[in-house]
């Protein structure tokens, strides 16, 4: 399962630096494969794990900002074995036949 989540704080200033480098360090530690980008951290487990780091992720938040915003995507496929992460552009990659900006 690959989950794309982005968390905004709210009422914190204009500059969310701090609070998304927090997000980052607790998915890091979390040991699950991940991607981070310029606008949301996409990670790749089982429901329970994606779902308990993204509920972590949020509490790390909430202990700087008084109010969190969050989206979640979920692309669940079963049938497809783990190392999707990579595998998706591979598969788009091949496609175009080059390499695309990531």
């Amino acid at each position: 399962m690959l989950v794309e989540f982005s968390i905004t704080p709210i009422g914190t200033g204009e500059s969310m630096g701090e609070a998304i480098a927090s997000i980052i360090k607790v998915v890091d530690e979390s040991g699950m494969p991940y991607k981070a980008n310029a606008m949301a951290t996409i990670i790749e487990g089982g429901w329970d794990d994606c779902m308990n780091l993204i509920k972590k992720c949020h509490e790390e938040v909430m202990k700087k900002a008084p109010r969190a915003v969050s989206h979640i995507h979920i692309d669940l496929r079963p049938s497809k074995p783990l190392d999707r992460l990579s595998e998706k552009l591979k598969s788009v990659e091949k496609r175009l036949g080059k390499k695309i900006k990531t």
